[in-house]
């Protein structure tokens, strides 16, 4: 017998035996002897197992195991806690974050991998695949930067359009997740709104639906560096969004206002009509006569509602918040070299949202082997 451990069921039943062979007049001792035990062992069993039936050995074995699996219930949902406690605040989102925190919490915690990865609902074969990224992963972050330094006032979805112009091919989700990756980002900027009055000049009663129906123009003002003001005359075709003229002086007056548009008129054609705001050099007598024999006809806004010019507004603000606020300028000839070099790409090279992010008179593409480097 040495060597040899009983089991509850057997151990009952000696007892049993026991009991049998005192009702036959035996001494304990006798007893004990007769079913091969030590009076030592008998009487750890009794102490154990004394009073116990078969039916009740059961019912005990059972509720053994339910403690067994609540003690193991609880540990696991304890360590889970401490798991999910030790990872990063916030939400998992990512595969890859999810591999972060489950190498950190093994680190801190001294988990098993497969319980890590449970707890944080990560599948073991995608924790232990590493990513190998795209092949050109490398060339295109480091084109967005570059764009993003040379244009920074444009958002990932403008640089998207740049990007597929200059045939990449990306997706906008793809450019986002590079752009907050790499931390860049244009400031937040709260939008003026005004009562939309509704003439018959407005941008809302007088839409532009074909080419070379309404042009727009108006003045910007700025400083060169030496504090000296110059004033710029934009003209844009408010369908196409291309920006027909931008001509740079010191000051403007109607003169110089009908020089402008006989220079376009010459080299496009008239358009049917013009919109402005009520400026002097605009409602000129002699500029509207001007106007009216070539055939075009005048679209003046309502006094002091520039937004019913939105087009042309629109495009000014785009052409000072992207130039004149980030340029100081020393002389008038760079202010005039500078902004037509601005006109030229903001023409050809800038993607527009209304015209699903293509420039307004795009050059062919260049191949991406053939493409100067950026600065």
């Amino acid at each position: 017998m040495a060597g040899k451990r009983e089991k509850p069921e057997e151990i009952v039943s000696k007892f049993r035996q026991v009991e049998v062979l005192q009702g036959q007049g035996m001494t304990i001792a006798e007893a004990v002897r007769q079913i091969g035990v030590t009076q030592q062992t008998f009487y750890r069993w009794r102490k154990l197992y004394g009073g116990i039936g078969r039916s009740q050995l059961k019912r005990l074995r059972e509720l053994e195991k339910e403690n067994q699996r609540l003690r193991r219930a609880v540990s696991n949902l304890t360590l889970d806690k401490l798991i999910l406690t030790e990872a990063a605040k916030g939400k998992l989102l990512s595969p890859s974050r999810r591999r972060k925190c489950i190498d950190h919490v093994q680190q801190e915690l001294g988990v098993s991998e497969r319980r890590a990865c449970r707890a944080l609902g990560q599948h073991r074969s995608t924790h232990r695949k590493v990513p190998q990224g795209r092949a050109d992963e490398e060339r295109l972050i480091d084109y967005i930067v570059a764009l993003a330094a040379q244009y920074g006032r444009y958002g990932y979805r403008m640089v998207t359009g740049l990007l597929n112009n200059a045939g990449w091919h990306v997706n906008h989700k793809r450019v986002e997740r590079i752009w907050r990756r790499e931390g860049l980002k244009i400031p937040q900027k709260q939008r003026k709104k005004g009562r939309l009055w509704l003439n018959d000049g407005s941008c809302i009663r007088l839409r532009p639906e074909r080419p070379n129906l309404v042009w727009s123009y108006d003045f910007v003002q700025d400083r060169t560096h030496d504090g000296r003001i110059y004033r710029t005359l934009n003209i844009i075709d408010e369908f196409t969004k291309e920006t027909l003229m931008i001509r740079v002086d010191r000051k403007f007056n109607s003169t110089d206002v009908l020089d402008a548009l006989m220079d376009l008129f010459i080299l496009r054609g008239p358009t049917e009509y013009i919109r402005s705001d009520n400026g002097p050099e605009f409602i000129a007598q002699k500029v509207r006569d001007w106007i009216v024999a070539v055939g075009a006809k005048t679209a003046y806004i309502e006094p002091g509602s520039p937004w019913e010019n939105g087009y042309c507004e629109s495009f000014n603000a785009r052409f000072r918040d992207e130039l004149l606020n980030g340029e100081i300028f020393y002389s008038l000839r760079e202010v005039k070299i500078l902004i037509e070099q601005w006109r030229i790409h903001y023409n050809t090279v800038r993607p527009h949202r209304s015209l699903g992010y293509r420039p307004p008179a795009p050059k062919s593409i260049v191949p991406m082997d053939q493409r100067p480097t950026m600065h």
